[in-house]
């Protein structure tokens, strides 16, 4: 038996190969020490046997919640994957596999890796509609890339898009390539009428060292980026730092932060009710692109969430709030499950990239709703 983590985006720590009925694993911790969740790592055995994985730390992870009715991914080839036993108990989770190959990968969720980022950036930049631009450096040195939609027209409305604050949330990456590449498709009406009338400015990974690292939350230094935005820093919080510089030179119109929730199997919107300059107009706004992704999405609900803030208690440190209150704008974060839709359940893939790229392209038709609303 052999486990491996040591490529992008692992994680994993081997305690204990000697009993295949208690393979003993361990998270190994976000930089910081505060958060842990994410787990990546590559299982090599016996084809035929049954095994048992325990990560035997779970009890201390990040979100407990996550473990409820929870089972991990898997893949033999990388591309198509499925879900496995699992189960959480006395503080540990045990994940069951009979191998049909050699070996398998098994993960928190299906991982969105840097290459397929650099590739999805690289592919983008072929249409003729495309700009990419370097907005800076992370910590590690990596790139911070935006993507920009559109042209050079100062009278159309500026529409932002980040995925990945939380770079163990990959549900966030896929789904931005479902976007792009619906808003890019030439004979899509939609996109189309969206372009007339916007310009699209992409961040499709806003973590990209903890991405690499294996993090589920922070970025090189233990920094939650999305408690950073009222005071981002070149030294604690560069990715921020950079984008938040770049919404001050083209503004907002409508924001959308995408995320995915550990706890909740559903799919679901926060907006952004609690900042200080929250007006007739937004909630008007908000109600309308809720009832629009309603009937873009049946993976789309409103039933579940977060609980809303209280008038003029919003925490603006989060991304959502503070460019809702510094722009004036429609401003939401979108969530997805770890799990499954519970709405809508896939006993074999669960939540899965497919479903989020799909929800990427309902994502489009909502915003086409409100275009003509956003802005005055």
């Amino acid at each position: 038996m052999r486990i491996s983590a040591n490529f992008d985006g692992g994680n994993i720590e081997t305690i204990s190969l000697a009993n295949p009925d208690d393979i003993q694993l361990a998270i190994r911790p976000d930089a910081g020490g505060e958060f842990y969740q994410w787990f990546n790592f590559r299982f090599e055995a016996t084809i035929g046997k049954t095994y048992t994985l325990n990560i035997l730390n779970a009890g201390g992870a990040s979100y407990l919640k996550g473990w409820e009715d929870y089972q991990a991914v898997a893949s033999y080839d990388r591309q198509t994957w499925f879900r496995l036993p699992t189960e959480y108990k006395d503080g540990k989770l045990s994940i069951s596999v009979e191998l049909d190959c050699e070996a398998i990968q098994i993960a928190y969720f299906t991982p969105y890796s840097y290459e397929r980022h650099l590739d999805l950036i690289s592919a983008v930049q072929l249409h003729p509609l495309v700009s990419t631009e370097h907005l800076g450096l992370t910590l590690d040195g990596r790139d911070m890339t935006l993507v920009k939609v559109g042209d050079d027209d100062p009278s159309k409305k500026s529409i932002w898009i980040t995925a990945r604050q939380h770079p163990g949330e990959t549900m966030a990456e896929w789904l931005v390539e479902g976007l792009l590449n619906q808003l890019l498709d030439n004979d899509c009406p939609t996109s189309k009428a969206l372009l007339d009338k916007a310009n699209f400015y992409i961040v499709p990974n806003m973590n990209p060292d903890g991405s690499v690292r294996g993090h589920l939350r922070t970025n090189a230094v233990g920094a939650n980026l999305n408690r950073e935005w009222q005071t981002p820093s070149l030294e604690r919080s560069p990715e921020v730092y950079y984008v938040v510089n770049k919404m001050h030179e083209t503004g907002v119109d409508l924001f959308y932060d995408v995320h995915g929730d550990e706890g909740l199997p559903y799919v679901f919107l926060a907006g952004c009710e609690g900042i200080p300059n929250y007006s007739d107009k937004l909630a008007s706004l908000q109600q309308d692109f809720v009832a629009a992704l309603s009937l873009a999405s049946a993976d789309f609900q409103t039933e579940f969430g977060y609980d809303k803030d209280e008038p003029g208690k919003a925490n603006l440190t989060v991304a959502c709030n503070w460019v809702a209150n510094t722009f004036k704008c429609l401003s939401n974060t979108l969530e997805m499950p770890f799990k499954d839709n519970a709405n809508l359940a896939d006993p074999f893939q669960g939540w899965s990239p497919e479903r989020s790229v799909y929800f990427g392209e309902a994502s489009l038709i909502a915003m086409r709703a409100v275009i003509d609303k956003i802005g005055q």
